[in-house]
């Protein structure tokens, strides 16, 4: 399987290519990245990082014919692109609405036209596509959601758009929608605490970077089973994936 992997510097993306590394049904890994991509400095005795092959783009709207020549033949793609919540308050949301909504759709059309014009007449199987957004979001727009309304309901209209277009190309592709809460890395305890906080105070979930990577690599290698995970579901899918791998490594 060759695998994209979308905003390839950032946190989950950053972990999601550590796991990738050491898993051998992933043959290939695509770092699609405004910056070249290293591979991961704490990686396990089974990776093989041979398999990285870092793509840079000036932004994430624009993909000349040398990018989609590397990301040509791919099957699926995990896209992390995005500004986050508390990031996207020190920018224009014009700009925040282009990274966040219009990238999306603009890089997943490439991707499936660079499939297109791969050549490969093996290719039988859809184009996988997961979309990681956020518990949050909210794809009913007609609701005035009370936490950041203008953005929520932006990244609910995408995900909205990102499934109406897997719809209309259905022969050709599959999407799948990740909705975690707060993501958690190893060792960020002032983010742990400020995470228990929130799940007790403000109903938002929390999932480590560890999980939400394993669960979105195990749908896309074993299919998609719904168009949308939602967090619990994502830790559950994730721990399983990450004991598995334990135990297959042991």
């Amino acid at each position: 399987m060759k695998l994209i992997v979308a905003g390839a510097s950032g946190f989950v993306a950053t972990e999601v290519i550590r796991q990738c590394l050491s898993i051998p049904k992933i043959t290939s890994v695509i770092a699609l990245a405004r910056r070249p991509v290293l591979a991961p400095s704490d990686l396990d005795q089974h990776a093989d990082p041979s398999k990285l092959h870092s793509v840079t783009l000036n932004n994430y709207g624009t993909y000349p014919e040398n990018v989609k020549k590397r990301l040509a033949g791919a099957d699926a793609c995990i896209w992390t692109v995005a500004i986050t919540p508390t990031k996207s308050r020190a920018f224009e949301f014009d700009k925040v609405r282009r990274v966040c909504q219009e990238h999306t759709l603009v890089g997943l059309q490439a991707m499936l036209e660079a499939r297109g014009e791969s050549g490969n007449q093996k290719m039988s199987q859809p184009f996988c596509f997961v979309y990681m957004s956020g518990s949050t979001a909210e794809r009913d727009q007609s609701k005035t959601p009370s936490f950041m309304p203008e953005y929520t309901l932006m990244r609910g209209e995408t995900e909205n758009q990102v499934l109406s277009f897997a719809a209309e190309h259905k022969d050709a592709m599959e999407a799948c929608v990740a909705k975690p809460g707060l993501i958690i890395g190893p060792g960020q305890y002032l983010k742990m605490a400020a995470a228990i906080a929130m799940k007790y105070v403000m109903s938002v979930p929390n999932i480590t970077v560890a999980e939400i990577s394993a669960g979105m690599l195990h749908e896309i290698i074993h299919g998609f089973q719904q168009e949308s995970l939602q967090n619990d579901e994502l830790v559950s899918i994730g721990r399983q994936a990450l004991t598995t791998v334990e135990d297959e490594t042991s």
